[in-house]
């Protein structure tokens, strides 16, 4: 709420508008959220944050040493739901198999927005010497591998969780509704879209939606950027098959490697020379290629598999029929043939505009003393996405390197080495919290 107005400025109507003409032409009352909350509110915020953040650690350790891929997150939600049923939330189980909602309805009239984190692990096998580290084993493809939380996603679980804790204790001050959305299955073959479809942005009807992600950069720093600001995913298999013979005698079959090889080679050349990379960057990796079971046996079929990254829908489609084009003409003109598939992916993580514009102060109180950066287009995708395409929404990057570390050498996200550095826990707490605080208040 706006702070009460000083008794030197209760005069006659006519001569308060021009002062407060003045302060909103200044960029105050209403065009910053942070400037339309009472000192006090952030305060307390602030302290509940400091008094929470015991608890975000031990919750993100236990979570990190605990890893669950994506639709076997069981026991993570049962944690998370049994600490939003401990804060007095209305909760729902079960959303999308294994997500969590968990709804806080404030002591006032408002609007509602909601909070996101995402809850799934990866398979890989954890290099990084923690007290917590994950022993978690799993089998991917026939291959034992390990389980871990390369890509952070134990952080913004609880990140998430303290946020929930902080603003349930502010439910009275709260002027509206927040909605706390604990995903699964992010890293594939997806969670957002399926939550969707359970309605977890209708019941109540979500107006914003702020998320954040760990990233590799000082600990403590936000990124953001208005706009496009991580790409489109999409993935694709081609399928070549040529005919099977000795490997002595290649000239009796034909030979789906050197035809997949070939398709590798022009795949290449999409990116490099027959799409405008000047409006838009893309990617395509091809990341698999299988065949072959013996040394002097010259295979049947090969398959390839890899990943597109775009920012533009025509483009897209443009690399889409490149793909395929170059996939089967190449596969023809070695007498054999190839069969492309691509899915439908990951839309562009968009942030809305006038939102993260409007957020921006938020941004930076929750911040300092740190920074908040101007974020570069991210090649990674996100299916906070689908969250985007409903309602306005904003997603951020949350810096966890050491801050006396070169955050550039930092390992990167989906490393063995990926290594988050707790001090950045209550920033993310602070965020979020920050946001719906400010968002709720800004008329």
């Amino acid at each position: 709420m706006p702070s009460p107005m000083p008794s030197s400025l209760r005069r006659p109507a006519p001569l308060r508008r021009p002062l407060l003409l003045a302060a909103i032409v200044a960029g105050g009352l209403t065009s910053h959220p942070a400037a339309a909350q009472s000192s006090r509110l952030h305060a307390e915020l602030d302290r509940r944050v400091t008094e929470v953040n015991a608890k975000v650690i031990a919750w993100r350790r236990d979570i990190h040493r605990h890893p669950e891929l994506g639709f076997q997150e069981t026991r993570t939600a049962a944690l998370v739901a049994a600490h939003l049923q401990g804060l007095g939330l209305e909760v729902r189980t079960g959303v999308a198999r294994t997500g969590v909602v968990g709804i806080l309805r404030g002591g006032k009239p408002g609007r509602t927005v909601a909070l996101r984190a995402d809850m799934d692990a990866l398979p890989v096998t954890e290099l990084v010497d923690l007290p917590f580290k994950s022993t978690v084993r799993t089998t991917v493809r026939g291959q034992e591998v390990g389980v871990m939380h390369a890509c952070g996603h134990d952080n913004h679980v609880a990140i998430l969780m303290g946020a929930a804790e902080v603003l349930a204790g502010m439910r009275a001050q709260l002027e509206g509704t927040v909605v706390f959305i604990f995903q699964p299955a992010e890293e594939g073959p997806g969670g957002a879209l399926p939550m969707i479809r359970d309605g977890v942005l209708d019941n109540p009807k979500v107006d914003a939606i702020f998320g954040l992600h760990v990233w590799p950069e000082p600990a403590g720093d936000i990124t953001v950027r208005e706009g496009p600001s991580m790409a489109a995913s999409n993935s694709f298999t081609i399928t070549v098959r040529g005919r099977q013979t000795h490997g002595s005698a290649p000239w009796g079959g034909v030979d789906p490697i050197v035809l997949g090889s070939q398709i590798v080679l022009g795949l290449q050349t999409i990116v490099s020379r027959q799409v405008d990379i000047t409006a838009n960057p893309a990617i395509v990796t091809v990341a698999m290629f299988n065949g072959g079971v013996r040394s002097n046996i010259i295979p049947d079929t090969v398959v390839l598999e890899g990943t597109i990254r775009t920012f533009d829908r025509a483009q897209r489609q443009q690399i889409f029929d490149r793909i395929a084009i170059t996939a089967k003409q190449t596969a023809i003109a070695g007498g054999g043939t190839a069969e492309v598939r691509i899915d439908s992916g990951y839309p562009v993580t968009r942030n809305d505009v006038p939102l993260t514009q409007r957020m921006r102060p938020s941004l930076k109180r929750a911040t300092a003393p740190y920074r908040v950066r101007e974020g570069a287009l991210v090649t990674g995708a996100e299916d906070f996405s689908y969250f985007q395409e409903r309602v306005p929404g904003m997603f951020v990057f949350l810096g966890v390197t050491p801050r006396d570390q070169d955050a550039s050498k930092a390992a990167k996200n989906h490393s063995p080495y990926f290594f988050a550095d707790e001090s950045a826990l209550p920033v993310g707490v602070r965020t979020l919290a920050s946001l719906a605080v400010d968002y709720l208040a800004t008329k």
